[in-house]
């Protein structure tokens, strides 16, 4: 029938009831998982429900985006169901006695798209059988081509004291067919799990390992009060990354160049440059396209 989701027997549709067995409490790590038809984006309503107050452990998964965003407000777009568009809402800065974390500071906040970049890559790397890596700070390559790209946004907490809330959202190309992959305005050329020759291309154990991996390395992280050291979060991104010991070339606001060497990434999860007469640390806001 015409508008059904199972028009497309290669896009299958996610079922809620199952996703939330397998990943919701008490028998998963995330409090709520809402699973939409369409949304404009998922980023943009995991952000709405922080505003108003909704506790940690939040996920959207949308079977199609609209308006879906990237860094520097790009889009991010794909047909329904060829891909997996989530975002889920974490509170950092917030104690949680149940688990026996204290507040992380706000300084380490930058690990935390390192730390969904982690879990997608091991998740691809596990369950796709693609050898996968990592660009600074939010992309997943498979071969030189993005295959996913990872948004992190804070938002501020309703009194100025609390602190912010924080928004991380993943797009990853499952089943797009050549024709169907987005152009990419930063040059770099775009593939899906199905187009490298995935092992696996179900969405639903690709969403469950994904989810609960983002999970547990967020565990490791808070239960080591933010410290990515200490908890195996920086020796775990820095094995995935593909940009360190590469020579880049960075653009930064104001029409400003930096070119290098991707030496190292510090204890706040900035990517540090080398070049012949200093080392320089960068954030990710930092940087308007990294080559």
């Amino acid at each position: 029938m015409p508008g059904s989701p199972y028009t497309d027997l290669d896009r299958p549709p996610l079922s809620a009831a199952r996703l939330r067995r397998a990943l919701v409490a008490p028998h998963g790590p995330w409090t709520r998982l809402e699973l939409r038809a369409e949304t404009g984006s998922t980023n943009a309503d995991v952000a709405e429900a922080a505003r108003a107050g909704e506790p940690e452990g939040l996920v959207v998964v949308a079977e199609r985006q609209t308006a879906g965003r990237g860094r520097r407000g790009r889009a991010w777009q794909s047909p329904a169901r060829a891909g997996i568009a989530a975002s889920v809402l974490l509170r950092p800065g917030e104690a949680d006695a149940e688990r026996g974390w204290p507040p992380a500071p706000q300084t380490g906040y930058g690990w935390l798209p390192l730390l969904a970049g982690v879990a997608l890559v091991e998740t691809v790397t596990r369950l796709a059988e693609l050898d996968a890596g990592l660009k600074w700070p939010n992309d997943l390559l498979v071969g030189d081509a993005k295959c996913a790209g990872i948004l992190a946004e804070a938002v501020p907490g309703p009194e100025p004291a609390r602190p912010p809330a924080i928004v991380l959202g993943i797009g990853l190309n499952v089943t797009l067919r050549a024709d169907e992959l987005p152009e990419n305005p930063t040059g770099l050329s775009a593939t899906s799990l199905q187009l490298a020759g995935a092992a696996a291309t179900d969405r639903d154990p690709l969403l469950r390992a994904l989810l609960r991996g983002i999970a547990d390395w967020y565990g490791e992280w808070r239960a080591a009060g933010g410290d990515a050291v200490a908890s195996g979060l920086r020796d775990a991104y820095l094995a995935a990354c593909a940009t360190i010991g590469r020579r880049v070339r960075v653009l930064l606001p104001g029409g400003e160049e930096l070119t290098g060497t991707a030496t190292d990434i510090d204890t706040d999860g900035q990517l540090l440059i080398t070049t012949p007469t200093t080392t320089r640390p960068l954030a990710a806001g930092d940087i308007l396209h990294l080559r």
